[in-house]
């Protein structure tokens, strides 16, 4: 029996990370541990500008794996939900729950997990596994870390954000059922 481990890999693209992210490396090499052990993995992919859908830009980093079984999802905003295919995709598939982790952590990745979580999807986040850049008046780490404690005092009666290391949502999907 499947734990149905869902996997929502968030603008990880060429494009997107062209601009410096905070720790980048370590952050594609924890997504692809979560990658490894999902039963299911979607990714989003922003498509504006130069980051035309098919294109160079577009493309997911080639640092992570892409299951042969992956599903993509394009959007053209920093909601993952607004006017794409993705809430459709999880009712097909009879999902209610997943885990998040990406780029960017106070633009696409924060908007997800909101709409997300309004929707009434059960949203863990992969508190070490999202990144962003320095800004002008934070710098990525300060925005790492202030969103983590945002997403994890969320109110939502009934439906809170979950916001755990790699290692913490690991351990639960290889435990038994």
């Amino acid at each position: 029996m499947m734990k149905n481990n869902v996997l929502i890999v968030v603008d990880m693209q060429v494009g997107v990370l062209a601009i410096p992210r905070y720790d980048r490396e370590g952050k594609a090499a924890l997504i692809n541990q979560l990658i490894d052990a999902a039963d299911v993995v979607i990714f989003i992919q922003h498509a504006e500008g130069e980051m035309g859908v098919g294109g160079d830009l577009w493309q997911i980093i080639p640092e992570l794996q892409q299951p042969a079984h992956a599903h993509y999802v394009t959007k053209t905003a920093c909601d993952g939900f607004w006017n794409t295919t993705l809430d459709a995709l999880l009712q097909r598939l009879g999902i209610n729950a997943f885990t998040v982790c990406g780029c960017a952590t106070d633009y696409c990745v924060d908007t997800t997990i909101k709409v997300g979580a309004s929707k009434g999807y059960a949203i863990t986040v992969a508190a070490d596994a999202h990144t962003t850049a320095d800004r002008t008046y934070a710098r990525a780490q300060q925005l790492i870390g202030q969103h983590n404690e945002v997403w994890a005092g969320l109110s939502l009666p009934g439906n809170p954000v979950t916001v755990i290391p790699v290692a913490t949502i690991l351990s639960a999907w290889r435990s038994p059922l």
